[in-house]
């Protein structure tokens, strides 16, 4: 289990890094497909900042917790942070769809990581918690 959590803080940290790299491209998103998926849309807008933080920074660094708690198997310890990604994911998803109008095809995968990675440790805390105590 913790390799695979591992692996999917990999990818979270590669997908925000690319978002990263949109946030502060200049010129067309290659990834701008069409008016609904526009990264550069979503990535400049006032969303894509918090507290003065891209909020690509924040995933970076929070795929890089997940990926150290995971390595050390603290399952538990996942649980809060994976929860509060994922509702802070479904935030800005609702954002996109709401407000701007547009998505982002990084984040929509970082999304569906981060769900992954939160039905994962929830079920490993569940199964951890009916195990008879040693």
């Amino acid at each position: 289990m913790r390799w695979v959590l591992i692996i999917l803080a990999v990818a979270g940290i590669v997908v925000s890094s690319l978002a990263l790299r949109e946030h502060y491209r200049t010129e067309a998103s290659p990834c701008s497909i069409n008016a609904r998926w526009d990264c550069g849309v979503v990535n400049h807008s006032p969303f894509a900042m918090l507290f003065g933080i891209p909020v690509a920074v924040i995933g970076i660094a929070g795929y890089l917790l997940l990926a150290a708690l995971a390595l050390g198997r603290a399952y538990p310890w996942m649980l809060p942070f994976t929860t509060g990604a994922f509702t802070f994911a479904v935030h800005l998803a609702d954002v996109e769809s709401m407000v701007l109008g547009a998505w982002c095809i990084y984040c929509v995968i970082s999304l569906g990581i981060i769900t992954l990675m939160t039905l994962l440790v929830m079920g490993k805390v569940i199964v951890a918690s009916m195990q008879p105590s040693r």
